[in-house]
């Protein structure tokens, strides 16, 4: 059976209907249930009697990928350490991995347990092709800088692309002056596109998030063009223009 198909034939995911399917046996969707609700102790005691870690349960998801989503640290760092694959597809489609969802939604401990685990730093991750750092850059109200640092120091690619941009041409584009600062001072390339995204970015943000984001993109004007000044003048006289 696909996902696909089991999604379809799980499409009530109500969890009074655990055990239906011999797709899924009711220990591990006794597990799934106990991750994504954060019940620690569940976890523990299902994987010790001997529930299938990434096993599927209703609704097409498994154990690793619903406590990263509900944002439980604890949890998570309970399945790696009982073999849960840290590489697994994730999300309501299987669209992603594990450290794609922990970026998108800011979880920077989950983050840092998955890494420790396995999970590689870079992109592109899952089906839609992520990059945990374009995600990291511009998550939550404003980005997240100490998990744009996390990727960093793991090995990932600060100018790694995802639709053609890069975590700063997004940061500046969502207007977050913080990641925008924090990349530039990791040594992220100051481009044309950058500045553009900089300059355009309000216009995207009111069209594309009405409501929902707080940007500053006068902030983050500023900052690249005090960005591109210093650049421009470094000690030596010698300038060193945008690509």
């Amino acid at each position: 059976m696909t996902a696909a198909q089991r999604r379809r034939a799980e499409s009530d995911s109500d969890w009074s209907d655990e055990g239906r399917s011999s797709q899924y046996h009711p220990r591990a969707n006794g597990l799934g249930r106990a991750a994504e609700q954060g019940d620690a102790a569940a976890v523990r005691s299902l994987s010790a009697g001997g529930a299938e870690i990434d096993a599927w349960v209703p609704g097409g998801r498994r154990a690793l990928d619903l406590a990263v989503c509900a944002g439980h640290a604890e949890v998570v760092r309970l399945l790696l350490a009982a073999g849960a694959d840290p590489r697994i597809d994730a999300g309501p489609y299987g669209e992603a991995t594990p450290l794609a969802l922990a970026a998108m939604n800011g979880h920077t401990d989950i983050a840092r347990a998955l890494l420790d685990a396995g999970a590689p730093p870079g992109g592109p991750a899952g089906r839609m092709r992520y990059v945990p750092l374009v995600l990291a850059a511009t998550s939550a109200e404003s980005g997240n800088p100490p998990l744009v640092d996390l990727l960093l120091d793991r090995g990932a690619d600060i100018e790694e692309t995802m639709r053609d941009r890069t975590p700063l041409d997004w940061a500046a584009r969502f207007g977050y002056p913080a990641t925008v600062e924090r990349l530039l001072a990791r040594g992220a390339a100051l481009t044309g596109r950058t500045l553009r995204e900089g300059r355009e970015g309000e216009r995207f943000t009111a069209r594309a998030t009405p409501g929902t984001r707080r940007p500053d993109h006068q902030a983050v004007r500023a900052l690249l063009a005090a960005a591109r000044e210093s650049r421009m003048s470094p000690p030596d006289g010698r300038g060193t223009p945008d690509r």
